[in-house]
């Protein structure tokens, strides 16, 4: 991805516009019965109801709500499945005052999401099924998120080679974003994930996240979701519930890097080490403006 002037600033949502001058968190909200680290903890919808009400007096900015895992191997379910998991839980999560994301590849779920007050659309095949999705989100002015992902869920883990891993997701996202632009989206409504864990080794995760800033670049918004996932499981040889600190690292050199929205289960602790690491960011900078200009340039910085 080229052309932009560096990490984005804001971001346009369904009615708002989110500030991405502190780091964002998304609460992940699965009302699934196979999803990989909570899957159907919140299939009643006063669980879900309540738990996404305890994320955001955690400090979540936004609720991420799916009804389809998208764990690996995961099988598809039909539109109507989907949308009845989600329809009992959106009404009440909408009225927790905070932004609603769901997380759909399908049209007509996103389109009854949006009806029942959700803000924005969380697109992990990243348009690949089509500009539905993107003519939508232009029509309501819903925020979009488009994710890398190479396959789908059931077959995403078959190749996760590539020649240089950055670079080909980032091709693959620019490519995605321009389609949302041409079919109405504004630049500003949408934001990119290099999708950690879909489709990618250790490896490849672990160099996506340490070469984020080349996302970062293109002023798209940068949403990111390291949490629990398989990758720290392996470094750490420890189950989903114990991949906290892991996933709490990530999401640290993630901001570091650019990016400015994190998709998390554990919203506490990773809001908390969010803002120490913000203001350790802020403090630095401006200790760098307050120094002469020459001995700025002595220590490389502009």
């Amino acid at each position: 991805m080229s052309g932009g002037d560096g990490p984005a600033i804001r971001w346009r949502i369904r009615g708002a516009t989110i500030a991405l001058d502190r780091p964002v968190i998304a609460g992940i909200l699965n009302v699934t019965p196979d999803s990989f680290s909570d899957g159907g903890r919140f299939l009643d919808p006063v669980a879900a109801r309540d738990h996404a009400a305890d994320m955001v007096a955690e400090g979540a900015d936004l609720i991420d709500v799916g009804a389809e895992s998208t764990r690996p191997g995961a099988e598809a379910v039909s539109a109507a499945e989907e949308w009845r998991r989600l329809e009992p839980v959106l009404s009440s999560v909408v009225r927790l005052g905070v932004p609603v994301s769901v997380d759909t590849v399908k049209g007509e779920v996103a389109r009854r999401a949006l009806d029942a007050g959700a803000s924005i659309i969380n697109d992990v095949s990243g348009l690949r099924g089509g500009r539905a999705l993107a003519e939508l989100a232009a029509r309501t002015g819903a925020g979009l998120v488009l994710m890398h992902m190479r396959g789908t869920p059931r077959s995403m883990q078959d190749d996760t080679r590539y020649d240089d891993v950055v670079r080909e997701v980032a091709a693959v996202l620019a490519s995605a974003r321009g389609t949302a632009i041409d079919a109405g989206c504004e630049p500003d409504q949408v934001a990119v994930d290099p999708g950690i864990g879909f489709g990618k080794s250790l490896e490849g995760n672990l160099e996506l996240i340490a070469r984020l800033d080349e996302l970062a670049a293109s002023g798209a918004p940068v949403w990111i979701g390291p949490s629990r996932k398989s990758f720290l499981g392996t470094l750490l040889e420890v189950p989903p519930s114990e991949r906290i600190e892991g996933t709490i690292a990530a999401c640290v050199l993630a901001l570091a890097r650019g990016a400015r929205v994190f998709r998390v289960h554990d919203v506490r602790a990773v809001r908390r080490a969010l803002d120490v690491a913000r203001a350790i960011e802020r403090a630095g900078a401006a200790a760098d403006e307050r120094r002469p200009v020459g001995a700025r340039e002595a220590a490389g910085t502009p």
